[in-house]
């Protein structure tokens, strides 16, 4: 299955916008419960005005709230950039360490937002669950787990380290674009023969195409 959906998948990457660690880093805390289509409108005037963790640290609360707000909970994802900007200020020089201890020590880190920055910004293999890496893993039955960091464990025994950030991005890909959750388009799926679930959805391919979506939601 998973050679499959990486040759259906080849281009799937990081769907957020960034340059440096710092920008993946706040860009990620923004994403939670939201699109990455609203963080990516947002960011490139946050960064424009804050493009350092000094900056962000200094910076003007009712600001920072108006430019976030279309991201939803903007006040208490302000705070957390304030508090993130300040900690890395004391902790660690204003830049944004590679560990993940370090990583999940900081104000609105956890092990997914950590292992998003790891991946993608330096390069160390990391597993992303999120809901739809979560979701699919369950239904394709190579974990019965819901606890993320229990996910992370069993899914990352089935492959070789260095394919822990490409497996993540390919997943996530398919779940935005096909594998849904309240209606997989199981009928157009490349690993419908496969997949223990097939059926959740619809199977017949006409009605499964108009299911299918061409890029991440917005």
């Amino acid at each position: 299955m998973s050679r499959l959906l990486h040759e259906h998948y080849p281009d799937a990457h990081c769907e957020l916008d960034f340059e440096d660690p710092y920008q993946l880093l706040v860009a990620t805390v923004l994403s939670a419960q939201t699109t990455d289509v609203r963080v990516n409108g947002v960011t490139p005037t946050l960064f424009a005005r804050y493009p350092d963790a000094r900056a962000l640290a200094a910076a003007d609360r009712a600001d920072v709230e108006a430019i976030i707000q279309p991201t939803g909970f903007f006040r208490a994802k302000t705070e957390s950039l304030l508090k993130l900007g300040a900690a890395l200020v004391e902790r660690f020089d204003g830049q944004v360490p590679g560990r993940l201890p370090d990583l999940v020590s900081l104000p609105g880190v956890g092990r997914k937002t950590a292992n998003v920055v790891l991946g993608n910004a330096f390069g160390v293999p990391g597993i992303t669950v999120d809901t739809h890496f979560g979701r699919l893993v369950r239904r394709f039955g190579w974990t019965a787990q819901e606890d993320p960091v229990a996910v992370e464990q069993e899914v990352g025994e089935l492959f070789p380290r260095r394919e822990w950030t490409q497996l993540s991005h390919v997943l996530i890909f398919h779940g935005r674009r096909l594998c849904h959750a309240r209606k997989p388009a199981c009928g157009v799926c490349p690993v419908a023969r496969q997949c223990p679930s097939h059926g959740a959805g619809p199977t017949d391919e006409v009605a499964a195409a108009k299911l299918v979506r061409t890029g991440p939601r917005a």
